[in-house]
């Protein structure tokens, strides 16, 4: 295997559920070593989300992957020092609690750092560790709302809708792995320190807005739920086809909108002056929508988009998670990897992204059982056999 480029690099993960552990994954994916610390009997609550297999989710198996699993109950004194004996060999700490909770534990930032100056800490969070709201509990779908993007997702007039996943969580991991490698640059290849870095849940979908804040500090202008079509950006919008399917088109593009209008047999509107740039295309987007979708409507999804795939237009339909296990490009790609969980059932999951060329990321272990590396990484700690069995018989680890 090609050496990884985050090997070396030893990761501590207090998180639990999504954020925390997301950041942690994707460091793990690229070669970290990341012990997970669970709670002792029950584990992340992630184990039991969702669809489960044998009492487990098949989602654990694409967020754990290639970590170990260690069970230490952090409410206990003994369980405290040992989060702290492992953060002297770490590189990097991973919490994702509430704002106070790893002070409570006496792990908060300043503990930590003084036990060692050249970790690095990531906290994430609802709002972050200051702020009028910083002891608010946080999730993601309040964040979405919070972060401006719920107010513009869904039909017009209807109730704003949520993405079928926790967008806020994972864009807040992504933020968070961003986060770790900055400070992993600073620190080893400018000779720097260790440093904590504050993510907030609501702040990592803000930072996705775009033009929203900006058009309305300019202009006052608030924009609304468009359903489909990206507002201000035309023609772009998902068309219904005889058939009923969608059919997703950009054709914003200049030279893009002008093979759209040929293709629909819309000379008139090519040749429009007035239509030659997006600022006039859009203050016509109306006119524009209805004249491709009296197109579309005459075709089934299929003959669609190889229409459209012929004159270079940018179009897709709007995937389903079979679409998907079944697309011969995510396939071709390595996009969709297998892995088999403890008790043996192969699960279709996300591959190891972004693509490296030099240092790709790889799966090379099945998420954990829970507890499954309690002995090991606390033997390699300089723990006795004896001590590991006189913390199991207290039910500080398992």
């Amino acid at each position: 295997m090609t050496n990884q480029i985050l090997s070396g690099i030893r990761v501590l993960e207090l998180g639990q559920l999504i954020a925390g552990p997301f950041a942690a994954k994707t460091l793990a994916d690229f070669g970290a070593e990341v012990i997970k610390v669970e709670t002792p009997g029950d584990g992340d609550p992630l184990r039991k989300w969702r669809m489960l297999h044998n009492g487990t989710s098949v989602w654990w198996q694409a967020q754990s992957r290639n970590k170990q699993s260690i069970c230490i109950d952090l409410r206990t004194l003994e369980g405290q020092q040992l989060v702290r004996t492992l953060a002297e060999s770490a590189d990097v700490l991973i919490e994702n609690f509430r704002p106070g909770t790893m002070e409570k534990w006496g792990l908060g930032w300043e503990d930590l750092q003084r036990i060692n100056p050249r970790l690095i800490m990531l906290r994430v969070s609802g709002y972050g560790q200051d702020g009028p709201k910083r002891d608010e509990p946080g999730f993601a779908a309040i964040a979405e709302a919070m972060g401006g993007m719920r107010y513009i997702t869904g039909e017009p007039g209807r109730v704003p809708v949520r993405a079928g996943v926790s967008l806020g969580d994972t864009l807040a991991g992504l933020h968070g792995a961003l986060g770790i490698l900055l400070a992993l640059y600073e620190r080893d290849a400018k000779g720097g320190t260790g440093q904590m870095i504050d993510v907030a849940l609501y702040e990592s979908v803000f930072n996705l807005t775009e033009s929203l804040l900006p058009e309305y500090s300019a202009f006052g202008a608030v924009r609304k739920p468009a359903g489909g079509a990206l507002p201000g950006i035309a023609p772009s919008n998902a068309y219904r086809c005889k058939d009923g399917e969608y059919v997703l088109i950009a054709g914003n593009g200049d030279s893009i909108f002008k093979r759209l209008m040929a293709l629909i047999a819309r000379p008139d509107l090519a040749e429009d002056p007035g239509l030659a740039r997006n600022d006039g295309r859009a203050s016509r987007v109306d006119e524009l929508d209805a004249a491709i979708e009296a197109w579309t409507g005459t075709l089934s999804i299929e003959a669609a988009l190889a229409g459209l795939k012929q004159a270079d237009v940018p179009s897709g339909r709007i995937y389903s998670a079979k679409d998907i296990a079944e697309d011969e490009h995510y396939r071709a790609r390595g996009v969709i990897e297998k892995v088999q969980s403890v008790d043996g059932l192969e699960v279709d999951v996300p591959g190891v992204m972004p693509k490296l060329s030099g240092n790709p990321g790889a799966i090379r272990n099945r998420a954990p059982g829970l507890g499954e590396h309690t002995e090991q990484i606390l033997a390699s700690a300089g723990l006795s056999p004896a001590e590991i069995a006189a913390l199991k018989e207290k039910g500080v680890v398992s």
